[in-house]
């Protein structure tokens, strides 16, 4: 069967949700997706990004909400009606069959022409870059040449939609970069809209157009890469994206959108984001890369350890009163030397509310 029309204008997800027993995996997701975007779904294991993934697709039934391709409602469609394209993490190859073979599987199963069938597999293996090795099995390749097979596999069909899995976690550090620029050239070229599960900050980052932020099945929040690396709507995705110092300190004053908060005998200022009145606890959420050793730095903190990474310094320091610090430092810093630390005000953001303790 032929899958549907690749010119849709919008994917729309309205309060999907998705429960196994008494757990709800899902929770009334609403999102709109238009014609071409690269869409990240982003967030720790469990928060539902895999199974909202697997909504999509067909391979889990939804207990609410509906999916619709502009005006047709496409959840109780089975997935081979719906005609998606899916990448898995462990690429699903089939052994036996040589790269040209699981190309063109899906096309098979369509009942295509051959002479179709052969044009539109050429095409996809050139496109990945595999056209040298059509005749090889998946064993007797690569792991990052198994992977553009089966984005090959996924794409060949001409899908409305591609849906990837997690489908970097299992190559080494040096191919997940490669086959980052690889999987945004194709989806340009090919113009498809892509919809990616992960894990992975810097992934989502340099691959999306748009990064849908998820936490216990819900959406936290969506927005563009330097959006959400800037200024995180909440003190939960500001963790999660990295911001490793998360205070719990008392705001000083407020004035035109920024806090002064005291940390032991200093002041921090910072973009308060939400509503607070002086005398409020806050939680100042700092990266590490931000926090730097400065002379007029309004933080006494002993260093505690220190590794070189390649450029830069990256250490712990603790204040007198305990408070752990994660900083970045242009020159060699030791255990035990004593920094004042700092931060540009706007690289600095103030949450209402409380940090919750670490975990020990």
């Amino acid at each position: 069967m032929a899958g549907m029309s690749h010119d849709f204008r919008k994917l729309r997800l309205d309060r999907v949700s998705r429960s196994f027993g008494l757990h709800n995996a899902l929770r009334d997701v609403s999102l709109e997706v238009a014609r071409g975007e690269f869409i990240a779904l982003l967030g720790p294991s469990g928060c539902g990004k895999s199974t909202a993934l697997n909504c999509l697709a067909g391979l889990l039934p939804l207990t609410g909400g509906g999916i619709w391709l502009d005006e047709k409602r496409i959840d109780p469609l089975k997935p081979e009606e719906r005609g998606f394209g899916m990448v898995f993490q462990n690429y699903a190859l089939f052994p036996h069959m040589s790269a040209e073979k699981n190309v063109g599987f899906g096309l098979r199963m369509q009942g295509r022409p051959k002479a179709e069938i052969d044009d539109k597999v050429a095409k996809a293996m050139a496109l990945v870059r595999l056209g040298e090795q059509k005749h090889k099995l998946p064993g007797q390749l690569s792991g990052g040449q198994q992977q553009r097979v089966a984005i090959a596999r996924a794409i060949v069909i001409e899908p409305p939609l591609v849906l990837m899995d997690e489908p970097l976690s299992n190559l080494d550090a040096k191919l997940r970069l490669e086959m980052r620029a690889e999987i945004r050239r194709i989806h340009n070229l090919v113009g498809s809209t892509t919809i990616y599960v992960t894990h992975d900050q810097d992934e989502a980052l340099s691959l999306a157009d748009r990064i849908v932020v998820m936490r216990d099945g819900s959406v936290r929040q969506v927005g563009r890469p330097d959006e959400l690396y800037a200024r995180p709507a909440h003190a939960d995705i500001a963790e999660f994206m990295g911001y490793r110092n998360l205070l719990s300190l008392a705001i000083s004053s407020i004035a035109n959108g920024t806090a002064e908060v005291g940390i032991e005998q200093g002041i921090l200022q910072g973009s308060l984001l939400g509503a607070a009145k002086p005398g409020d606890t806050a939680i100042v959420a700092i990266r590490p890369d931000d926090l730097t050793p400065r002379s007029n730095g309004p933080i006494r903190a002993t260093v505690n350890s220190a590794e070189y990474r390649g450029r830069d310094f990256y250490g712990i320091a603790t204040t007198a009163q305990g408070l752990e610090l994660f900083f970045r430092s242009e020159h060699k810093v030791s255990a035990g030397e004593q920094l004042t630390l700092g931060a540009d005000p706007a690289r600095v953001l103030v949450y209402p509310g409380e940090a919750r303790p670490a975990a020990s």
